[in-house]
């Protein structure tokens, strides 16, 4: 299976490209990024290997000539993102929803969804996040953007034939303390001493609002592969449970 990949330079998108790299049943990834892989990413020696590095600095736009070339794979991770942390909502609005619309939209003119076979879907996997408001009413800009993303995703590959929207809402998470490099590149310092009361508290008290970063990156892949259960939305508490069952 081949997989197109975005947000790698991000935590939830390194995490869904190194758990990819390991994952036999992904014989190739496209990753598409506005900049390289950084050098300081801890990665599986096989990771080159396994990987085409597409520059792309307008997600707005795609020439034909890519979206057809994307187009080629079998599915999708969209972990491509940022906090909302000193954004206005037009700029979030843009990344947030823009450039996921702009994207599905170019690969269902390329005909991703095209003579695929019985139960064989490209899978477009959208890493969203916990208390996400499709109805778009919320009280937080940042949860009626998003909401609007799934919402307006789903709409346009359940109308696409060949194509299936998967939508994961993950809760709290933080570069792991295995991936030193992680932690420093991806998070501010500020950032980092909170998580040192935050993960605790939530892992241990409120599992259900914590989203292990493995985790994470592993359960995207294979609802990408279509692992999991035929259906649009998990949440993280589910997708906690669903992690504990496979141990």
């Amino acid at each position: 299976m081949k997989l197109l990949l975005t947000g790698v330079t991000g935590v939830a998108g390194l995490a869904a490209y190194r758990a990819a790299v390991v994952d036999p049943a992904i014989t190739h990834i496209t990753v598409l990024s506005r900049r390289p892989i950084p050098s300081w990413a801890v990665l599986p020696p096989n990771a080159s290997t396994k990987t085409t590095t597409i520059i792309h600095n307008d997600f707005l736009s795609y020439p034909t000539d890519l979206a057809k070339q994307l187009a080629q794979n079998d599915a999708c991770v969209w972990a491509l993102g940022r906090s909302v942390a000193g954004m206005n909502e037009t700029d979030y609005t843009e990344m947030t929803y823009g450039y996921l619309l702009n994207a599905a939209t170019a690969l269902k003119d390329a005909g991703v969804g095209e003579n695929r076979g019985e139960g064989e879907p490209f899978r477009f996997v959208f890493i969203s996040g916990e208390h996400s408001d499709p109805t778009e009413t919320s009280l937080q800009m940042w949860a009626r953007v998003k909401g609007r993303a799934e919402k307006d995703l789903t709409k346009l590959c359940s109308t696409t034939p060949g194509m299936e929207a998967r939508m994961f809402r993950p809760a709290y998470f933080f570069p792991p303390n295995e991936y030193p490099e992680d932690r420093k590149n991806q998070r501010p310092a500020w950032h980092r001493a909170v998580d040192i009361v935050m993960t605790p508290l939530a892992k241990n008290l409120i599992p259900s609002i914590y989203t292990p970063t493995e985790e994470l990156g592993k359960f995207v892949v294979e609802l990408a592969e279509g692992r999991w259960p035929e259906k649009n939305l998990f949440r993280n508490a589910e997708m906690r449970e669903l992690m504990k069952a496979t141990l």
